[in-house]
């Protein structure tokens, strides 16, 4: 990412009773990578050929933009996940309830993350967790990319 606070890096602290802190932003980082997609392109780009060079994206990277490149290498980093037998969604994870969707929904909101919110590639405010942090955290519990609703939309 680009600086700053990703939502992985927040949103993980609400699964600590069922995955490790690195577990679980390998898990949901793929999601907010569409989130943040016109915000992260040349990081994309960059990133994006070791995923080509292993073989988890097959189509050059190098013509894509936006949302279109961001969906091709988070399913690159699905395909990834899948080929080392990593969790790729978080209903994959033993223990996953729709409680802890709640609980980072809530913890987001909390005034004293406020400045985490800010700092991320695509900022947001508390009043923006509903909006646009929920569709990445459900479309992070069901692998459903298509969930994800950027500032562009």
């Amino acid at each position: 990412m680009i600086g700053g606070t990703s939502g992985a890096h927040i949103t993980s602290f609400s699964l600590v009773d069922i995955a490790s802190h690195g577990r679980a932003c390998g898990i949901i980082n793929p999601y907010y990578v569409v989130f943040y997609s016109t915000a992260i392109e040349k990081q994309l780009q960059v990133v994006g050929r070791v995923l080509v060079k292993q073989g988890h994206i097959t189509k050059p990277l190098e013509p894509l933009r936006g949302r279109d490149l961001a969906l091709t290498f988070a399913e690159g980093m699905i395909r990834f996940a899948q080929s080392i037998h990593a969790p790729a969604k978080l209903k994959d994870l033993p223990g996953f309830t729709e409680a802890h969707l709640t609980r980072a929904l809530q913890a987001a909101k909390d005034p004293h993350l406020e400045m985490k919110l800010k700092n991320m590639p695509v900022p947001l405010t508390a009043a923006d967790v509903d909006t646009y942090m929920e569709p990445v955290l459900r479309a992070g519990a069901t692998g459903d990319l298509s969930l994800i609703k950027t500032l562009d939309d």
